[in-house]
């Protein structure tokens, strides 16, 4: 039983178990002491994210087959360390944010009217 919270101090839902995300690999933005870059934050992959974050030294789109990771794509749903979420967000580059599949651990390094402001909607799919 799950009993992770996520930022509405809800029960954390699964951000995606397609491709499979998670710093456990289980489908939750959940994170322990082993995760130094705390994998807390659902989000709703964009291409200028996916640009912004290969600039940054971590790019998400190429394949490593050896781990089993497919690259991600824009619409991709994808566990973020909290840290680069806050970095995009300060630059203009943060991608939408499931505030369900969202721990509350992300609120210790952004704030929720920051999280809110980025929101997913089905309107974002768009953006």
């Amino acid at each position: 039983m799950n009993s992770d919270q996520n930022v509405l101090g809800k029960p954390l839902k699964a951000c995606c178990l397609a491709p499979l995300t998670g710093f456990y690999r289980d489908g939750l933005c959940r994170t322990g002491p082993s995760d130094t870059g705390t994998h807390v934050v659902c989000a709703v992959m964009t291409a200028e994210f996916l640009k912004f974050t290969a600039r940054r030294g971590n790019d998400l789109s190429t394949p490593i087959p050896y781990y089993n990771f497919p690259g991600l794509k824009p619409g991709d749903r994808w566990c973020l360390c909290v840290s680069r979420w806050r970095e995009a967000y300060n630059e203009g580059f943060a991608p939408p944010v499931i505030l369900e599949g969202t721990h509350i651990k992300a609120l210790k390094t952004v704030p929720f009217e920051w999280l809110l402001e980025y929101k997913y909607t089905e309107a974002s799919e768009n953006s």
